[in-house]
């Protein structure tokens, strides 16, 4: 079929990075002139469904002196070049599949290049070089008999069905409801913190940490894999976090950044290659930031994602407000439904206490302290004693994991987490700040209205224009 790069665009269209995709088709086509492009539905593990453009074709291989062209397609996701093609080997009814190192039962091909995939370093040329190396090494394919031809036919018919996806029967569709898969992103302290708080409180029925650093060998995953937790996974590919329900991202790259934006922009660049294929293999999943500056890297991974915002939530003044309430209730023994004093805005020196509508305090002395001042008063003070408890990792992982639970199980318990604020408080850009919501298995299911202070909403208002400010400055 004679290369049309015309028809290209038109298929391209809902592609985000489209010229860029077509840029790299093209020098794919100058050296395997004979692949074959294709628009068709691809059916993912969780049985969603999307049009994505795929080729068709053979590479050459050399295997213990002979020759031999072996058949494969390529699906290529519409957030490519940023996330690597799904591939597969496509044998003809006269071919059985070897299952082995690179190769799964259905044809599925698994390379080391898939795994580090990275753009702009990452290729299609580099992936199929790869590919070409490792067959070379195992062929993935053998001649089958005329009877054991008839049998790969049905199989073949039978896999096609479901366009080389994972089939669901609605039994499996059910247990799959039922079934709590939760993935951590990063394998440092507090990914690691979170894993060992969500096994402590045995919320999921199965955790994978994804290990997203360079090294070889981290001494945190290395302790997970000799001292083994029931129901925990490690692992490097994207592909063991398919189907899960909650996605916490706890990585940070700050590298050798001089100023603050770079910093920033440090943590942007990691995410751009680590959030497309988690939502990818996740499609229907509660994304929860835990990255710093948290505020920034929840609207960073809702832009990435294309998730709705409800779905995307920073852990933000969670533990904060946690403690908050603790210290009103248990430590100054205020007389007060402790539940409805937030800390809200900012995580870090800029976070703001208020309180909803419908908070009424008196002390253990039965004094009258539902006037403003005294409200006021006995915040001033929880705020002091605030300031000196530092946030340690095992800290914050108790309190992600407090956040999955209510998730995961629907308790539409509130927390004061990042969520999409334009719109409160009459800002108008899109930042994700601090505020008390509901959350449920769908994630955001609610705000909680909180009193209307001036001193509050100036203070908020603030941030919101200080963030926005920093945003406009990164290159998503």
């Amino acid at each position: 079929m004679e290369f049309s790069e015309e028809k290209l665009r038109r298929w391209l269209g809902k592609y985000k990075f489209r010229d860029l995709t077509i840029e790299e088709l093209k020098s794919v086509i100058k050296v395997y002139p004979n692949i074959v492009f294709s628009m068709n539905t691809y059916t993912f593990k969780d049985g969603s469904q999307k049009d994505l453009l795929n080729f068709s074709g053979t590479i050459p291989v050399k295997y213990q002196g002979n020759s031999y062209n072996i058949p494969i397609c390529l699906w290529i996701l519409d957030s490519h070049p940023f996330t690597p093609p799904i591939c597969f080997l496509k044998p003809t009814a006269n071919m059985g599949i070897s299952v082995g190192k690179h190769v799964d039962a259905k044809g599925r091909i698994y390379l080391p290049y898939l795994q580090n995939w990275s753009h702009p370093q990452s290729v299609i040329i580099g992936l199929l070089k790869e590919m070409i190396a490792k067959f070379e090494e195992e062929l993935p394919l053998y001649s089958l008999s005329s009877s054991d031809a008839a049998r790969q036919l049905e199989l073949l018919s039978y896999i096609s069905k479901f366009t080389e996806g994972e089939n669901k029967s609605k039994e499996d569709g059910n247990k799959n409801d039922r079934f709590n898969k939760v993935t951590v992103v990063g394998a440092g302290d507090l990914g690691l913190a979170c894993v060992l708080a969500i096994s402590a409180k045995n919320i999921a029925d199965k955790v994978v940490v994804l290990d997203c650093s360079e090294c070889t060998v981290k001494g945190g995953t290395m302790d997970l894999e000799i001292f083994a937790l029931p129901n925990v996974e490690i692992s490097r590919d994207f592909s063991a976090t398919a189907g899960s329900k909650l996605v916490v991202f706890t990585v940070n790259s700050f590298g050798n950044a001089q100023s603050y934006v770079d910093v920033v922009q440090s943590n942007v660049d990691l995410f751009r290659g680590i959030i497309p294929p988690a939502a990818h293999y996740s499609q229907n999943s509660v994304l929860l930031v835990a990255s710093q500056p948290v505020e920034i890297m929840t609207y960073v991974t809702w832009k990435m994602s294309g998730f709705p915002k409800s779905r995307v939530i920073g852990i933000g003044c969670s533990l904060d407000s946690a403690r908050f309430q603790y210290i009103i209730t248990d430590v100054l023994k205020a007389q007060t439904r402790g539940k409805d004093n937030w800390i809200i805005g900012e995580q870090g020196e800029n976070k703001v206490a208020a309180w909803s509508t419908c908070s009424a305090v008196t002390t253990h002395q039965d004094e009258d302290m539902t006037n403003c001042n005294a409200q006021q008063l006995l915040v001033n003070r929880a705020m002091e004693l605030l300031k000196g408890k530092s946030q340690k990792s095992w800290s914050v992982g108790l309190s992600v994991a407090d956040i999955i639970d209510s998730i995961l199980n629907d308790k539409k318990k509130v927390y004061s987490v990042s969520t999409m604020i334009k719109g409160c408080y009459n800002i108008n850009c899109e930042v994700f700040l601090s505020m008390p919501c509901v959350l449920g298995i769908n994630g955001v299911t609610e705000m909680v209205k909180l009193a209307d202070e001036v001193t509050v909403k100036e203070k908020v208002q603030t941030s919101a224009a200080s963030i926005h400010d920093l945003q406009q400055k990164l290159k998503l």
